[in-house]
């Protein structure tokens, strides 16, 4: 395994709320005596800890403390198995921390709002702390948590909602901060320290504090309602992509091997395991167990002769598919879940590197790379939550824009128009959602509603420390459409968002209604005899080297590189196009997306992966695409694809936003066409 390690740059984001008609809460924030007279209820979400939790800090001050944990479809649907199974643990240990400091957990079950309100009601309380949220559905939760409990008094008046964070800085004005992230690095702001929690007051009367249920019983109730759509749905997610596609290739080519299956065996665990559920893939259990786990991960290179800390050794070394990678496939279920806080891994890997190097912190990069792996991904998260946040408080714009978390990365997205089919727009690489700026708004306007994605490792999106692959980005397409969508939709992809979206069509294709291919990358074989299988991805060196130094190159020439691709109106590739661009790629975590350029895998025919699909299958074509022989292209289409349409643009690699009037009336047309022929059950 190779390590190495990079210069850290610090990160992060202000303790603000959202809402001019909630208060800021942090440690040094004071309640009023009357206020601090009654009782405070503490709503845990994704903060399932005691440790360095500044609401239980401030709620202390009350005279009777009301901690909460609510067991809501609309939260629990967004995790995985695995997540679940490492929720019940976190919840355990959290009600046991608590009642060592005098307090308890309470376990109800049922829509948020509606908990609080009838305990708040109940118990007389006059606040409500709540952790903050910027992704989309959980801001409107907390807006109807608010809406609900003006209909609650309490001494004349609504109980307060409180909303929190863990500030990593102390930042007070949130749209002062640069834009860029090379900007914010030269601000050099102190990092905060984490805090501790001694005593907390009891529930001061009698309640039923609730029974924590086991795993059976929370897949149960999640499902209780839902329909056989949603649940056919839903287990579609359950099955990866590389799984599908080998299984796919398998029966193309007539293999007699049987179906694959990724599933690895797994080592065997000790008994003070950190690694409890049943895949055992990541850290879980309390804050504790994490602490403990984080100062194994850190002290790797120094050995050890401790059982649990060699099973985590061993995780590291299986894990780490790319230098650092190991961090987040490790510990990012227990930051998800607010099992152990940001600058508390941060605190601890400082904290760590001061101790080997005599108290002294090195400007030119850290002493062990798991350090550097800790340190770089946490302020990494602090960033992205910071921009989403900032964008949250900014959005004004023409379009609504949101953000969703998928495997615990921030993903942001456009929505426009409220009736009609459903399309979902895929960008190309190194582009964003903001690509497809001027055919969101005419597509909605023509009566669609229309979803435009930043994938993971672009734009506002985050970019965390993983091998970015085809199938990933197809997984997450995948789940986007689940999840977000929840409906069959029109797939358009331009360049590799293309070959994307054939994949999705390929392994997946009750998702999806119809496939709009944009000078789509991915190569047309005929008479294909032999499909190559998916393959372990592995950087080097030279994949590292290499990414840096086009990623300079990038910097220094993309407005040039960029016109080239609007051949016929290269005033499309205008200043604010380029300034998104060059801003993203100051993004921490750039550099790694770039390196995926070394490893991406499109041997799979295109044909092949559209072969079931074709006949709603639309090709639209700028011929005077820079990037590939569009004339070869089109001929090849035509002779080897039966049952496409092809349309061809005086154009160049990004039709759809060089001349986006014509390519949103091929859309107009082929969107009621498609749709008319489902209607009907006509062929295409």
């Amino acid at each position: 395994m190779a390590l190495l390690s990079f210069p850290y740059f610090p990160s992060h984001f202000p303790s603000l709320s959202f809402s001019p008609n909630t208060r800021r809460c942090s440690p040094s924030f004071k309640m009023s005596a009357q206020q601090t007279a009654t009782t405070a209820i503490v709503w845990f979400k994704h903060d399932l800890r005691i440790h360095d939790h500044p609401a239980l800090t401030v709620a202390s001050s009350f005279q009777s403390l009301l901690p909460l944990y609510v067991f809501d479809r609309r939260i629990l649907s967004r995790f995985s198995d695995e997540m679940l199974e490492l929720l019940l643990f976190a919840l355990q240990d959290l009600r046991n921390s608590l009642k060592e400091r005098g307090s308890n957990l309470m376990i109800r079950f049922g829509n948020a709002e509606h908990v609080i309100q009838q305990l708040a009601s109940e118990v007389n309380a006059s606040c409500v702390f709540a952790e903050q949220e910027v992704e989309y559905e959980l801001y409107l939760l907390l807006d109807v948590m608010k809406e609900c409990m003006k209909s609650v008094t309490v001494r004349e008046r609504a109980p307060r909602i409180e909303l929190w964070n863990t500030p990593f800085y102390d930042v007070n004005v949130l749209q002062n901060l640069p834009a860029s992230y090379d900007d914010f690095k030269k601000l050099r702001l102190p990092v905060t320290e984490p805090l501790q929690l001694s005593k907390l007051p009891a529930a001061d009367m009698e309640l039923d504090w609730g029974t924590l249920p086991v795993y059976d019983d929370v897949k149960n109730f999640i499902t209780s309602n839902q329909g056989r759509l949603r649940e056919r749905w839903n287990s579609i997610k359950l099955t990866s992509a590389e799984t599908l596609l080998r299984n796919k290739i398998m029966k193309s080519s007539g293999s007699s091997e049987g179906s694959y299956d990724s599933r690895q065996l797994q080592s065997k665990k000790s008994n003070e395991s950190v690694f409890l559920s049943q895949k055992g893939n990541a850290v879980g259990g309390g804050t504790n167990n994490v602490l403990n786990a984080l100062a194994a991960y850190l002290r790797y290179f120094e050995g050890t002769a401790r059982d649990d800390w060699q099973e985590i050794h061993e995780k590291v070394r299986a894990s780490e598919s790319r230098n650092g990678a190991s961090f987040i496939a490790l510990f990012g279920p227990a930051l998800s879940l607010g099992i152990i806080s940001r600058r508390s891994v941060h605190y601890e890997a400082i904290k760590y590197e001061r101790e080997r190097n005599a108290g002294f912190i090195s400007p030119f990069g850290y002493s062990a790379t798991t350090i550097a792996g800790a340190v770089d991904a946490v302020c990494s998260k602090e960033w992205y939550w910071l921009m989403a946040l900032r964008n949250q408080t900014n959005n004004d714009g023409i379009h609504s824009t949101r953000m969703w978390k998928w495997n615990g990365f921030l993903i942001q997205y456009t929505v426009a128009g409220n009736d009609g089919p459903a399309v979902v727009l895929v960008h190309g690489f190194g582009a964003f959602a903001e690509h497809y700026r001027d055919n969101i708004n005419g597509l909605a306007g023509a009566g669609n509603r229309v979803w435009a994605i930043t994938l993971l490792g672009f734009g506002n999106s985050e970019k965390p420390n993983i091998v970015y692959t085809e199938l990933l980005w197809a997984e997450l397409l995948r789940d986007f459409i689940v999840d977000v969508v929840g409906e069959p939709v029109h797939l358009v992809g331009n360049s590799i968002g293309g070959y994307f979206v054939s994949i999705v069509s390929c392994l997946w294709s009750v998702l999806v209604k119809s496939v709009v291919l944009i000078n789509s990358a991915g190569n047309v074989v005929p008479s294909y005899t032999y499909i190559p299988l998916p393959e372990d991805r592995k950087t080097s060196g030279a994949s590292w080297l290499g990414s840096r130094v086009l990623l300079l190159y990038l910097r220094l020439r993309i407005q040039e590189l960029v016109k080239k691709c609007y051949p016929t109106r290269t005033e499309r590739a205008d200043d604010g196009l380029i300034n998104k661009m060059l801003r993203a790629s100051y993004d921490p975590g750039s550099p790694v997306v770039v390196e995926s350029i070394f490893s991406f895998n499109l041997s799979i025919p295109l044909n092949f992966l559209i072969e079931e699909f074709r006949e709603k299958v639309l090709i639209i074509q700028g011929m005077k695409d820079p990037i590939s022989d569009s004339s070869s292209r089109v001929a090849t289409l035509k002779e080897h694809c039966d049952g496409l349409v092809i349309k061809e643009l005086d154009a160049g690699h990004c039709p759809h936003d060089e001349v986006p009037e014509q390519v949103n009336d091929i859309l107009y047309e082929w969107i009621p066409r498609i749709e008319s022929q489902i209607l009907t059950g006509s062929p295409a």
